[in-house]
């Protein structure tokens, strides 16, 4: 007989969810069967897999030790769970944190999530961070693992946000969709910009190329094509024909701050994608600046707490030297 105590970290998901994640390599019918015979309880009573639990409920597993060893994957799970341990997760700046939620401060460079398997995303880094802090042990793994609820552009800084628990995970991202989380990011943009302005516009991704195409007004016939999109920016410094922006990003469309603003003429500098290629050989050049100046800076939770994370090293020199050149 096997037995688990639920821990905060695995509670709220439906028990059947649970069990298939716990028993990896059996089938539903096999799980099924099991609950059914009361080969598996929940707080030493039959179940049915529906239920949503709890910390502190209590699951046995009555089977023998070679059925559960054949199908609880368990030499994966410790594979995975060894190989993310043995990551440095010294690389990883974290500006928030609570039983249920991380929120760290992501390098330009880094990866959000994994594109490849062999990929180090922000994702693995945090995982790392807490399995050597004891905030995830390798039974836990098995049944939940913490991930991150937003996404920025690789090369793209600042703020990213992870569920630590299930609870934190389902809570920030229906937060996020529902828009009460309010993100705002630093730039730096070519052009003297002196004005706060609310953009509007209509956004079209092409995936193949994985590029968006940004229009002020559309034709009724192009309304499938498009999506609305909403950004909100605020001068915070100019000078020499460059100006640092607070942008509020209200609609959170893949590459919309980037695209918005070239849109207008105002590209990002540094932006492969979106800028312009005179200006972003320029700051290479004199700067060393290899990625877009785009940094996720502040975020407003939804009771009003922030959370701010400073820009790197990259972002200061671009602007420091635009501050002391001639142009």
């Amino acid at each position: 007989m096997k037995q688990f105590t639920i821990s905060p970290n695995e509670s709220g998901q439906r028990f059947d969810k649970y069990l298939k994640k716990l028993l990896s390599n059996a089938s539903g019918s096999f799980v099924y069967k099991m609950l059914r015979k009361k080969n598996i309880t929940l707080n030493d009573r039959k179940a049915d897999g529906t239920e949503k639990l709890n910390a502190g409920d209590l699951v046995k597993l009555f089977l023998s030790d070679e059925t559960f060893e054949k199908f609880s994957g368990k030499d994966e799970t410790n594979s995975g769970y060894m190989k993310l341990k043995s990551i440095d997760s010294g690389r990883l700046q974290v500006v928030y944190e609570d039983d249920d939620v991380i929120i760290i401060n992501k390098p330009s460079g880094m990866l959000s999530q994994k594109a490849v398997p062999e990929d180090i995303s922000a994702n693995e880094y945090i995982l790392s961070y807490l399995i050597r802090k004891g905030a995830l042990s390798e039974e836990q793994f098995k049944t939940f693992k913490p991930s991150i609820c937003n996404r920025l552009d690789r090369n793209t800084s600042g703020l990213l946000i992870a569920g630590k628990t299930l609870k934190g995970l389902q809570t920030m991202a229906e937060a996020l969709k529902k828009r009460t989380v309010q993100k705002y990011y630093r730039c730096i943009v070519k052009g003297e910009l002196r004005e706060k302005t609310h953009l509007k516009g209509y956004l079209s991704k092409d995936e193949q190329n994985n590029k968006v195409k940004v229009v002020s007004h559309i034709r009724p016939e192009e309304k499938a094509d498009y999506l609305p999109i909403e950004t909100e920016y605020r001068p915070v410094a100019v000078s020499n024909g460059y100006t640092e922006l607070e942008v509020h990003l209200i609609t959170g469309r893949s590459h919309q701050i980037r695209a918005h603003l070239a849109s207008i003429g105002h590209p990002i500098v540094g932006d492969g994608k979106y800028g312009d290629l005179r200006t972003n050989e320029r700051f290479r050049k004199e700067v060393h600046v290899r990625s877009q100046l785009l940094h996720a800076y502040r975020i407003v939770l939804e009771d009003g707490r922030e959370v701010i994370a400073p820009s790197g090293r990259e972002f200061e020199d671009a602007w420091d030297y635009i501050q002391t050149s001639s142009f």
